[in-house]
């Protein structure tokens, strides 16, 4: 066969696989992976749910100044003068759940709560999210004794429960505020993150992909950040949805040890729940009830989310 009619097969293939490629592209019946995880979700009423749960707390927190009914700080004459130490006014017209031990309108101070909680939440998550990601894929890039040594110091973090490293770390600072409950919320997210981004790098390592990317002479560099990373987000960042819900829970453990942020004008539902509903519990129950329903329902409308979105991204229940 002559060299050029090599040319011609060739251009030929060539040819024929532009179409395949065209026709592949075309097809509407093909659905990726983030479409059909999509598709699934909105099928899937515990996903509904959790959206349902998640969505109203958001708005809450976000429009907390237009919803409360009063000044979270403001303590009023008509609660004030009914107040005593046996005694803390109930739900009447304009309080519709009552004052706090100081005269404040509890509901007002239960909406401001919310706000609060989400910002612990989200920032402590974030900063988890940020640094467990670094330290994965550090460990996964590299591999060798890099990745041996960050996996052995996540190793140890894991070994200690989650609460009581949590605990450890504010009880090391010199003052506990808000700032170190965010800080020692997001340090022990920290090897969760790193394992779990690095488990899937080291599995991007290996694809077909990554293997073409090397044998076209990428830089290492560009392969790690274009391909393997992007790759191995997904996991993580439903991992952080979960890992929200612990934030939560985690940061009103430490406010209702005693360890969290000391003012007593903020309002949030690990402090309300620690300082007014555990020292008042036998006078009026319910500042108690309502911080813990509300991060009971909080946290399990992002378990549920969370859950839903792992189960919608895992390709064994594709169909």
């Amino acid at each position: 066969m002559s060299e050029r009619s090599i040319g011609v097969l060739g251009d030929r293939k060539k040819a024929r696989l532009d179409e395949l490629a065209q026709a592949s592209a075309a097809d509407r019946g093909g659905v990726s992976l983030v479409r059909d995880a999509a598709r699934r979700l909105r099928r899937n009423p515990v996903a509904i749910v959790g959206a349902a749960i998640v969505g109203l707390f958001v708005l809450v927190a976000i429009f907390a100044p237009l919803i409360a009914p009063h000044d979270p700080v403001q303590r009023f004459d008509e609660l004030t003068k009914n107040l005593t130490v046996d005694t803390i006014p109930g739900a009447s017209g304009e309080f519709p759940l009552g004052s706090d031990p100081l005269g404040r309108d509890f509901l007002s101070r239960m909406i401001y709560g919310a706000r609060q909680t989400l910002f612990v939440g989200v920032l402590a998550t974030l900063i988890g999210l940020a640094l467990g990601v670094l330290i994965g894929a550090i460990a996964g890039a590299f591999g060798g004794w890099v990745d041996v040594v960050l996996m052995r110091l996540t190793d140890v973090m894991l070994a200690l429960p989650s609460l009581l490293l949590a605990i450890t770390l504010v009880a090391m600072a010199s003052r506990s505020s808000q700032w170190t409950v965010i800080f020692a919320v997001a340090i022990v997210s920290v090897p969760i993150f790193a394992r779990l981004l690095r488990g899937s790098m080291l599995a991007q390592r290996e694809s077909d992909h990554v293997l073409a990317a090397r044998a076209l002479g990428v830089k290492e560099r560009n392969i790690v950040l274009r391909h393997m990373l992007p790759n191995s987000l997904t996991a993580v960042i439903v991992q952080a949805t979960l890992t929200f819900a612990v934030a939560i829970l985690d940061a009103a453990a430490l406010s209702f040890l005693g360890l969290g942020d000391p003012d007593i004008n903020r309002a949030e539902w690990g402090l309300m729940l620690g300082v007014d509903g555990q020292r008042y519990f036998e006078v009026r129950p319910e500042l108690a009830y309502y911080p813990a329903l509300a991060i009971i329902v909080v946290a399990l409308g992002f378990t549920l989310l969370g859950e839903a979105m792992r189960e919608a991204i895992d390709p064994k229940n594709r169909r």
